[in-house]
């Protein structure tokens, strides 16, 4: 895909060896389809962080990154990890029985299966307005796991939640707040960018994910467990 308009081209590159390329010219906005093929990964990954739209483009149609299902894990062990710890600094017992310890452990499993439940219910009222909204963009099974991935790569941001957690400061609480927004400002990138919208939908789409998101961690709450 071309990474300024989104349009399809035949290649991103002709190589004529000994090291020369010639990167491909898109025949709808007449320019380089790709330029990031040259750039250094650092440089592709401070315009990612930036919420470039080329920069999407670039890893999402034109480069092979499989490992979004393994980001999503240990994005979900990242958030599990800071809803124990805070549990834990809020529980009064000393008591270093056995007991206690295997309760924490549990514990620890118990906001694994919380964060892992809020992050599968965002996704699927963001997957749900999306259908409700625009049906014919989400036709085919590869569509569908295109937005996925999209979107398990653009959490990436919470990787931030444990240097957040490890140099706690008085205004940790703020930095987590605005460690959320980057989430959310990249995720609407990612569905802008994967589908090819205006800016207004994506966040139409965040806002409904959010909202069924909200209403898990209050049927939780309702049910006595702390999140």
């Amino acid at each position: 895909r071309c990474v300024e308009c989104s349009g399809e081209a035949a290649e991103l590159y002709r190589d004529y060896r000994h090291g020369v390329l010639r990167i491909a010219i898109c025949k709808s906005c007449q320019k380089p389809v790709d330029k990031y093929i040259e750039y250094d990964p650092v440089i592709i990954l401070i315009n990612a962080i930036l919420c470039k739209a080329q920069a999407y483009r670039h890893i999402l149609f034109n480069t092979k990154i499989n490992f979004h299902g393994k980001l999503c894990i240990f994005c979900l062990l990242c958030e599990a990890y800071l809803r124990w710890l805070q549990l834990q600094d809020s529980s009064q017992s000393t008591n270093p029985d056995d007991l206690i310890r295997y309760a924490k452990e549990w514990d620890f499993y118990r906001m694994f299966g919380i964060a892992s439940l809020e992050q599968t219910s965002f996704l699927v009222g963001i997957f749900s307005a999306l259908w409700w909204m625009r049906p014919e963009m989400l036709k085919t099974k590869s569509d569908f796991i295109l937005l996925l991935k999209a979107l398990l790569l653009s959490s990436y941001g919470k990787l931030l939640l444990i240097p957040a957690v490890i140099w706690e400061h008085d205004y940790t609480p703020l930095c987590l707040v605005f460690i959320k927004v980057f989430v959310l400002i990249s995720n609407s990138q990612a569905v802008r960018v994967t589908l090819n919208l205006n800016r207004v939908l994506p966040w139409l789409a965040i806002f409904f994910g959010l909202i069924l998101e909200n209403s898990v961690v209050w049927l939780v709450q309702k049910m006595g467990w702390d999140v």
